[in-house]
């Protein structure tokens, strides 16, 4: 048996692998972007066969599409939106900036599989793709992949991190340690407030999110071509929202605007620039577990993450804060990638955008290391790190700094020369304090206590 058969599309004939269910436009597309061997991920290609199916149900309820057809079409496409025949999609990210190599992969696949089952002529073009084109197929399946990913895995994810922050915040909230500017000694916080903080960053990204959803929600297919949907029913972009929306179980619209749903992306730049905002609160909330971590004796060693593997191919017993340094990696990928989505959203010319590919690409990889990310922090540090409580009040009672408690009472240039003679001689605030003062000691230990500096308001 031959490794190859010859297909034809309206350019000619070209040999395809025997095995493969793609036809000559994709294979066309193998040939002449031999690139990267990057292709376009999980998410995405479920995208397509949701769409797919979806397009073939409202062609068929319009009365555009005999139901044998539809039926062996939606089959065909639900078995590729499962991922049985991700191999068959090969074709690079680098290609046509219209992604009409990917659209007509999927015609193919699916036209294949439709025509092998049902025994009818399923055509990639004529019914596949009936009532749509590339510019709005691509499009529509950047918007269906992004939300989806957002709602059932990023958001999640997020929400898993912040309430184990909370949780470990309110179990902490009674460990008073130094607060840091600077990354110089500063009045004292309690591991709950600054547990807060982070929570509170990661409760704001999680509303920047929910606010993007209902832009990257709505959707253009429908529009066809250029946004005035030739070839398709006039009724169809209505009913292609409420039969995806069926399908996937996720609130889809049609965009009210086709020429800015196929000519711009918009809601897909500002959706990655809130996966940026995510990336960089992730980034923070990271280094501090790095900071708090490091020693563990030469650094700070507030606290000690799990030890999760060696740190170390030449020193015996060294071990690494692996999971923020991971997550950082991830956040500076992302960062990365809104780079490139913010370019590619530049290029919509006149009627179409021409980077989708590669804005499709990069947007799903964002959310999807994000989420992966977020809910690793979550279990393999934030959850198990524990507290060395010594090492916390020792460099608690010797921080000079607790001397602005007094500048209220004593003035701030006593309160200076007390705070470096503390720091000089390597003794307590409070001892320096009572010397230098007509304080008691009563009234320093009650102006100086730790706790009662985390409450904030003036000293009396």
């Amino acid at each position: 048996m031959s490794e190859f058969r010859i297909e034809k599309d309206s350019m000619g004939e070209l040999e395809v692998p025997a095995s493969a269910l793609y036809g000559a436009q994709t294979q066309r597309a193998i040939n002449n972007f031999p690139v990267s061997g990057l292709v376009v991920p999980r998410g995405f290609i479920q995208a397509l066969g949701q769409i797919k199916a979806a397009c073939a149900q409202v062609n068929c309820d319009l009365g555009e599409m005999p139901r044998d057809q539809a039926d062996a079409i939606i089959a065909a496409a639900k078995r590729v939106s499962d991922g049985e025949f991700d191999a068959h999609f090969p074709i690079d990210i680098f290609q046509t900036g219209s992604g009409t190599s990917t659209n007509m992969n999927a015609n193919e696949v699916i036209a294949h599989l439709a025509s092998e089952v049902s025994g009818l002529n399923i055509h990639p073009n004529d019914h596949v793709n009936m009532g749509q084109s590339s510019n709005d197929v691509i499009p529509t399946a950047i918007h269906v992949s992004a939300s989806l990913q957002l709602v059932n895995h990023l958001l999640p994810a997020l929400n898993q991190l912040k309430q184990s922050i909370d949780h470990r915040a309110a179990e902490l909230k009674q460990v008073i340690k130094t607060g840091r500017t600077h990354l110089m000694d500063a009045m004292p916080v309690s591991l709950g407030q600054e547990l807060g903080g982070w929570s509170a960053q990661i409760g704001l990204g999680i509303e920047r999110l929910n606010d993007c959803l209902p832009r990257i929600s709505a959707l253009v297919q429908g529009g066809t071509a250029v946004g005035t949907g030739i070839n398709a029913h006039a009724e169809f972009a209505q009913r292609f929202a409420k039969q995806i929306s069926k399908q996937t179980g996720h609130a889809f619209s049609s965009n009210p605007d086709k020429f800015e749903g196929l000519s711009t992306q918009d809601a897909a730049v500002e959706l990655s620039g809130q996966l940026k905002t995510v990336a960089v609160s992730l980034m923070k909330i990271s280094n501090d577990l790095r900071w708090m971590n490091s020693g563990p004796l030469a650094g700070l060693g507030e606290i000690a993450l799990p030890a999760l593997q060696p740190g170390s191919s030449i020193m015996p017993g060294k071990v690494n804060p692996v999971i923020p340094e991971s997550m950082a990696m991830v956040c500076a990928q992302v960062i990365g990638n809104d780079t490139t989505i913010t370019i590619g959203g530049q290029s919509g010319n006149f009627q179409l955008n021409v980077m989708l590919p590669v804005i499709a690409y990069n947007l799903l990889q964002s959310l999807e290391i994000l989420a992966n990310g977020a809910q690793m922090l979550a279990e393999k540090a934030i959850d198990g790190f524990s507290v060395n409580q010594q090492n916390i009040e020792r460099a608690l009672g010797k921080n000079p700094i607790l001397v602005t408690a007094l500048n209220p009472v004593i003035g701030y240039e006593l309160g200076a020369k007390i705070a470096k003679t503390a720091y000089a001689e390597g003794r307590a605030v409070l001892d320096v304090a009572e010397e230098m003062t007509e304080l008691s000691r009563d009234e320093l230990q009650a102006l100086l206590d730790p706790a009662r500096l985390t409450e904030g308001g003036i000293t009396k």
